[in-house]
């Protein structure tokens, strides 16, 4: 009875949250997604003193069913250990703030599917990405998996690692998400996917990441 009014409250009715690994997504796709290794934004002289300083450099737009943004971030660790903690998925309920489960249900040549489970206050979403690993290119793009039935319309995005140009055993990580909610999507989970999202998105793999490093330097001292 207390789940049944809160989603009222949230203005949903117990059947809306309705993801369906037995049932097809609604639609093959309505954003473009990237075939080959995306293609990336210039960084201006600003960005470039941002990096500098530590800050990520984002770059963000809404629209009334979601938003598109982009993120980048210097991480202390080379391309290898970021793209390891990127590609770790099991572990992202532990990294990932509302994350609440992530697991692998097919993998298959360079293609990982993954269920994700998030949530905020007493509501959850459930999705299913497709994601193409491709860590020789020292990137990762996804969409979502169109043959099960997504909470969300619909996410496309990617992460790029490469080596930074100036600084060895340093990397130079982007990240960029599209997503689109479905209508009855609360706000307190449009908040994790569209306006913290991004904020939050390149700070974990850097504080994963460097911390890793860290560990491994004084296990060698």
């Amino acid at each position: 009875m207390k789940t049944f009014l809160l989603l009222l409250l949230f203005g949903l009715s117990p059947s809306a949250l309705a993801a369906d690994a037995s049932q097809p997504h609604p639609h093959q796709g309505v954003l473009a997604s990237y075939d080959s290794k995306p293609t990336l934004p210039k960084l201006t002289a600003d960005d470039l003193v941002k990096l500098a300083t530590g800050d990520a450099v984002r770059k963000q737009s809404r629209d009334g069913q979601g938003g598109r943004g982009i993120a980048v971030q210097d991480i202390n660790a080379p391309p290898s250990v970021v793209l390891s903690k990127i590609s770790y998925f099991k572990n992202y309920p532990t990294m990932v703030d509302e994350v609440k489960l992530c697991e692998i249900y097919e993998q298959e040549n360079d293609h990982i599917k993954t269920r994700f489970i998030i949530g905020a206050l007493f509501v959850k979403v459930e999705y299913f990405i497709d994601h193409v690993f491709k860590p020789d290119e020292g990137y990762m793009s996804w969409t979502l998996d169109y043959s099960r039935d997504s909470d969300l319309d619909d996410s496309v995005g990617f992460w790029v690692v490469q080596p930074h140009p100036d600084k060895p055993q340093w990397s130079r990580l982007f990240y960029s998400v599209d997503v689109r909610l479905r209508g009855w999507v609360p706000g307190a989970i449009e908040e994790i996917l569209v306006r913290n999202g991004l904020t939050k998105a390149t700070s974990w793999v850097k504080r994963e990441s460097e911390a890793s490093m860290a560990a491994t330097s004084a296990a060698n001292e």
